[in-house]
């Protein structure tokens, strides 16, 4: 076995690789161009029009046709779908759509704004149930509106209602533009209408590079994770947390296909400092430049701990950071920067925060945003990120509650445009309850998503190897160009960067079979070296 150089160890850090498991287009959702499942479009005191040639093609929105709306100055209009099933708000609660609204087709003094409304369509006077979102428009643009009900303001006609996300009695959408109780015209085109029920993820994030599902017993892989447990100040941690992480099956183990973190109250000595809590706190041994995240967790109770998925730039100079160990400890916080995909207070329960922190904003940072999962301690949720050369999109379930767009992109506000790695922790603040005993976070996999890779890496004079089949069970034939060459030197390495295998492999009639049934699933790099030249190739065990 030997170690990859370190040059080829940082191309490893970026590749990507197969096996989509996104998700296809929202269940119940309409284009207007055909493709849409809504077929009960109906218009109450205004025109409806839903194959309507889009009148403002371009820009955000190119659809080539729309839904025109068109309030000819009744007291009140709106147009309305209703839904097959009624809806599941505590899982799924956002709607999204396309809205353009000329100046030139308004008359009045109307705030210019968009309602969503929801109703029990079953009722004779179904708006006795209706709960509402509104949102503020420019005119003579496209632009795209969603409306949460697990995190936006909303309106219950009956204020004795209990929240949206607790019913589960809502079958009917409603659209307004700009209000009732006026006599005003509206003309207003809408497109994209879609409940956000399924993924809405970056399309180009459709290949897994890597995951850890915590099938196992037992104690962490070590080659996917690293126990951080040394005191960053020599006494405490950051932010004055009362815990000591430590690296024991007692705080971190794999059982019934999850990991386990658990925070104890327990008196534990480490590094000559006693305290009465202990933890656990892991950082991934990759370190990636964009993708999607996906973390599926239940999360921990208690007032005063702090459950924590987040990211740190691989370039933080932390003492017993993981990547601080190897080398690459440069700057401080925040300039490395950090993304919290999701925390949890204990003291405001099943309430999720996400947040970044950069030299324009940190500790208590403005770049924040969160939403309600009134499940969140009890049933398992998906925690995700998107993090794009422009933004970062934070969801729960796919619902979106918080993107980080800055306008000006530099090293004040925007330090990721480098590798970062995750961590997974429960901290025990302060305000802990003095009644905990023991929690836990449980974490029924962690995966990360790229964009569709190229084929090969390497010498661009080195003629190409082709691989097939990719993805592959048993064996990988390799189509040799032709070079003459009785064999070929080749080594397989894990995303690790640890060596599988050399060794030389025979040439026949232009082909290498190479064996690969015994290797578990997952992404694999094949790298084959010839006169000074490296190609590597990127190939898929099913």
């Amino acid at each position: 076995m030997s170690t990859l150089p370190k040059p080829f160890w940082l191309v490893l850090l970026s590749v990507t690789i197969s096996t989509s498991l996104l998700p296809a287009q929202p269940s119940l959702f309409d284009d207007f161009e055909g493709n849409g499942t809504i077929t009960t479009w109906a218009a109450d005191g205004c025109g409806l029009n839903t194959s309507l040639p889009n009148p403002v093609s371009g820009g955000l929105n190119p659809s080539a046709t729309v839904l025109e709306y068109h309030d000819t100055g009744g007291q009140y209009a709106n147009i309305r779908f209703d839904a097959p099933a009624n809806f599941d708000l505590s899982v799924h609660h956002s709607f999204a759509l396309k809205v353009y609204v000329p100046a030139s087709g308004l008359t009045g003094a109307a705030p210019n704004q968009v309602s969503l409304k929801l109703q029990d369509g079953t009722l004779a006077e179904p708006w006795l149930s209706q709960t509402e979102i509104i949102k503020p428009i420019v005119l003579d643009q496209w632009q795209t509106l969603t409306f949460d009900f697990g995190s936006d303001p909303y309106i219950n006609f009956d204020v004795n209602s209990p929240p949206p996300v607790q019913r589960t009695d809502f079958n009917r959408v409603l659209i307004q533009v700009n209000g009732e109780n006026n006599h005003d015209h509206v003309l207003a085109y809408i497109d994209d209408v879609a409940y956000l029920d399924t993924a809405t993820a970056d399309p180009g994030f459709d290949y897994l590079v890597w995951a850890d599902e915590f099938d196992g017993t037992g104690a962490i892989d070590g080659s996917k994770w690293w126990h951080q447990t040394q005191l960053p100040n020599g006494d405490s941690w950051w932010g004055g947390e009362l815990q000591h992480y430590t690296d024991r099956t007692d705080n971190a183990y794999v059982e019934d296909g999850r990991l386990h973190i658990v925070a104890k109250k327990e008196p534990f000595t480490d590094q000559s400092v006693t305290k009465q809590y202990t933890s656990a706190r892991l950082n991934s041994k990759l370190a990636f430049t964009h993708g999607r995240v996906e973390v599926r967790a239940k999360l921990p109770t208690g007032s005063g701990t702090l459950p924590a998925i987040w990211m740190l730039g691989r370039n933080i100079n932390e003492i017993g950071a993981y990547w601080q160990t190897q080398g690459f400890g440069e700057v401080l916080w925040p300039e490395c920067g950090e993304i919290d995909i999701m925390e949890h207070w204990g003291a405001n329960p099943n309430y999720i925060s996400s947040a970044t922190h950069s030299p324009s904003s940190f500790g208590n940072t403005v770049n924040v945003g969160g939403q309600a999962v009134l499940t969140a301690t009890t049933a398992f949720h998906v925690y995700s990120l998107e993090w794009t050369e422009e933004r970062l999109v934070f969801a729960v379930d796919d619902n979106v509650h918080f993107t980080y767009q800055p306008p000006v992109r530099d090293s004040a506000t925007w330090p990721f445009d480098a590798p970062m790695y995750l961590l997974l922790n429960t901290a025990i603040l302060p305000s802990i309850d003095p009644a905990f005993t023991e929690n836990v976070m449980e974490i029924d996999y962690v995966r990360l998503y790229q964009r569709t890779p190229a084929t090969s890496l390497g010498d661009p004079l080195l003629p190409s190897l082709q691989a097939y089949p990719n993805p592959v069970h048993d064996w990988l034939h390799l189509s040799v160009p032709a070079l003459g060459l009785p064999s070929l030197s080749l080594n397989v390495y894990d995303l690790a960067g640890r060596q599988l295998w050399s060794g030389e492999y025979p040439v026949r009639e232009g082909e290498v079979r190479l064996p690969v049934g015994e290797l578990p699933s997952g992404m694999y790099l094949l790298q084959w070296q010839q006169a000074g030249a490296r190609q590597t190739l990127r190939f898929v065990k099913e």
